[in-house]
């Protein structure tokens, strides 16, 4: 069977829900890559979730691995997450004031995770981000930011910068609106390239105030660093005064309660996380040292507010997840059951010869449409590759599977996942690898 035989599932409701919305949109959605412009035919508009499958407007039904861009690590509708937010929308939905509830889910976080001392809730992975360079701006009293090329850390405007030209350049804002002279503060790197690190600080001599690095990137494909390269970030900052953030707001409480610092076992100055600690909802914090901590306001001079930061129903959420994530053995599940997926797939595709590799940490996967072993780098990536995702995508939306909207996105298996739904899913990518290959 080939993709030209596979009858494309109907998307009338959704095309027609998609046409209202550019009434009322820009672009008819709400975040860029919901647009589907990586990907053939128009945005599918969900209607309802549980488990493991979403269904559309039109009524398909997808067994679904982008579980909300990553956070859903316990599939749709959880029900104890369903009646912890049922619970507290009998209370009250928002009150701007300190809830108990604040204090229960950052004991549970603290007391589980030995890289942070003191954490601070906001409304978003961006917002957390954008916390955490202020506070290392108004730690180190320095202005210039180090981030890397493939890595993305929400929309704030000292991050929405792509790399300029040459080993060591300033940034080039890559969004409209961004001013020059933020992009100025930010300077731009490839990953995994001592050279180029090495060169910033002899470059910029006491002017960094930040390395950002996802925990392990995984916002443009997924990008495995070496230990030894993750470890000479965490030397190379400490003999400059530079902090160490790591934006874990994809592999924080995914890889692990103690996600990529634990993986790495390196002790960042700084850790963002986003919206997997409440259970999906909106939500998103960032931890340091007590020391670092107290400088934010009302401890200190380094201003971060929020008028739904904490917000109970939210933290609610949060805390009957993490305390299944916190149950002994859950990621150690979640792992084998991911590895035994990829497995699966890596067989048939030796078997058939294809240029198609699967990287995979903890409970996340990607497909690279290369022969390459190992991608590190952004500028690895090959950009014609994604005209074959672009097939496979369209093969397994027929089928029945959701994957992202884009080659650059990564995959995430829940623990609501089940054998036969991985097994479904391994016989819908081998037909749709044979679609890319015909």
């Amino acid at each position: 069977m080939t993709m030209t035989q596979l009858q494309d599932i109907s998307r009338k409701k959704s095309a027609e829900l998609f046409e209202q919305a550019k009434n009322y949109f820009p672009g008819g959605v709400n975040s860029p890559v919901r647009a589907f412009k990586s990907v053939y035919g128009t945005p599918l508009f969900i209607e309802r979730g549980d488990k493991s499958r979403i269904w559309d407007a039109d009524g398909n039904e997808f067994i679904d691995y982008c579980c909300s861009w990553g956070p859903l690590i316990l599939g749709h509708n959880h029900d104890k997450v369903r009646e912890a937010v049922a619970q507290q929308l009998d209370k009250g939905l928002s009150f701007g004031a300190p809830t108990r509830l604040e204090n229960e889910l950052a004991e549970l976080i603290l007391t589980n995770n030995q890289y942070i001392e003191k954490i601070r809730f906001v409304s978003s992975g961006t917002e957390a981000v954008m916390s955490a360079i202020r506070l290392a701006r108004g730690a180190t009293k320095r202005d210039k930011i180090v981030k890397f090329d493939g890595c993305y850390h929400g929309h704030s405007d000292s991050l929405l910068v792509k790399a300029g030209s040459g080993l060591v350049t300033f940034g080039e804002t890559s969004s409209a609106g961004v001013p020059k002279a933020f992009a100025d503060e930010t300077i731009v790197i490839a990953l995994n390239d001592k050279q180029a690190l090495e060169e910033v600080f002899s470059t910029f001599p006491d002017q960094i105030a930040a390395i950002i690095i996802e925990g392990i990137p995984a916002n443009n494909g997924l990008l495995i660093q070496d230990q030894d390269y993750i470890h000479f970030l965490r030397q190379i900052t400490q003999e400059h005064g530079t902090l160490l953030i790591f934006d874990e707001v994809i592999t924080g409480f995914r890889l692990g309660f103690e996600g990529a610092a634990r993986y790495y076992d390196i002790q960042p100055d700084i850790i963002t996380y986003g919206k997997i600690i409440g259970g999906g909802m909106p939500v998103g914090a960032y931890g340091a040292s007590k020391e670092l901590m107290a400088q934010i306001s009302p401890d200190g001079g380094v201003y971060q507010a929020g008028t739904l930061s904490g917000n109970p129903v939210a933290m609610s959420a949060g805390i009957a997840a993490l305390r299944i994530l916190a149950e002994p053995d859950f990621y150690t599940k979640q792992e084998e059951k991911t590895r035994s997926f990829v497995d699966a797939i890596r067989a048939y595709i030796d078997l058939k010869n294809y240029a198609v590799q699967i990287f995979t940490v903890g409970s996340i996967f990607w497909f690279a449409f290369t022969d390459q072993k190992t991608i590190k780098r952004a500028d690895e990536i090959d950009p014609l590759s994604m005209e074959k995702y672009k097939v496979m995508h369209r093969s397994l939306l027929n089928q029945g599977i959701y994957f992202g909207p884009s080659g650059y996105e990564v995959g995430f298996i829940s623990s609501a996942h089940t054998q036969d739904d991985l097994n479904q899913t391994i016989e819908a990518i081998k037909i749709a690898l044979d679609s890319v290959y015909a």
